[in-house]
């Protein structure tokens, strides 16, 4: 079976973040510890697994996510990705329906291979801020929310942009925050240097230290920065220096849209039958 690395949230070759994208013949998935093996084999942020669904459905593939180590909730970069392979091989056109953990997430294609995804918004929560974030990042932190059950993030509030890029976690310490991991963002500094809000994200409790690009995350950024910013439609810049990504929100009351492209770099064969 074929097996692809997409660079998602990006329109050139590596940039943004890469998923692994695995097609399944089968009506359903193999065994979830094949999916896991085949995720850890390839070691990036998240492996998307799918398969057909019958038609007249609910939703047209049902869809998988998993981190070298675990299975999780919710995934905008993979699931980017996992429309690009569909669109860009023929598989599928126009509106793409998919069955996972967090419901049917639709995706749709628009012009210049650009793909919307339409995910439930994440609830804000405000909490206080734990001391261990704050020791962990080496900063200070003005506010914290939880993000709910989906996204599973603790996302706090920095203090500027420069501050933001220039976190040097420690790692271990923010494993032991609980849930998924955390989001640090901040607004943009200039006005028109073509984005919102500035984030970086650490997942070291499921084995990623730091996720290059996480639209999933851009569910609670989406509410969080509209309210701050006073607009529904905003843009985002996640990443490292080395590594980073636009995502473009719309938020549409309990759903936020999810715009982003993406490009294939590597297309292989899986040897390894389930």
């Amino acid at each position: 079976m074929r097996i692809r690395i997409v660079d998602a949230f990006t329109d050139r070759p590596f940039g943004g973040n890469p998923a692994g994208v695995v097609l399944l013949d089968a009506d359903g998935f193999p065994d979830d510890g094949w999916l896991q093996r085949v995720a850890a084999e390839v070691n990036l942020s998240e492996t998307a697994f799918a398969h057909p669904l019958p038609a007249g459905g609910d939703a047209d593939w049902a869809l998988r996510w998993f981190t070298p180590a675990t299975e999780v909730n919710m995934c905008g970069h993979a699931t980017l990705a996992t429309a690009h392979v569909l669109h860009t091989t023929a598989t599928a056109t126009g509106t793409v329906r998919f069955a996972t953990r967090s419901g049917v997430l639709t995706t749709a294609a628009g012009s210049g291979g650009a793909i919307t995804m339409d995910f439930p918004t994440a609830p804000l929560t405000s909490v206080d801020v734990p001391p261990v974030v704050v020791e962990a990042l080496g900063t200070e932190v003005g506010c914290a929310f939880d993000t709910g059950e989906n996204v599973g993030d603790l996302l706090v509030e920095l203090a500027d942009e420069k501050s933001v890029r220039a976190l040097e976690p420690d790692f271990k310490a923010l494993a032991g925050v609980g849930g998924r991991g955390v989001i640090a963002t901040a607004r943009a500094e200039a006005p028109d240097g073509g984005y919102d809000f500035v984030t970086r994200c650490f997942f070291p409790a499921v084995g990623i230290d730091e996720d290059p690009v996480t639209g999933s995350a851009h569910t609670a950024l989406a509410p969080f920065w509209a309210a701050r910013l006073g607009r529904d439609e905003l843009t985002g810049l996640q990443g490292p220096a080395r590594r980073t990504g636009l995502v473009r929100v719309a938020l549409r009351d309990d759903r936020t849209l999810l715009t982003g492209s993406a490009v294939t770099v590597v297309d292989g064969e899986l040897l390894v039958a389930p």
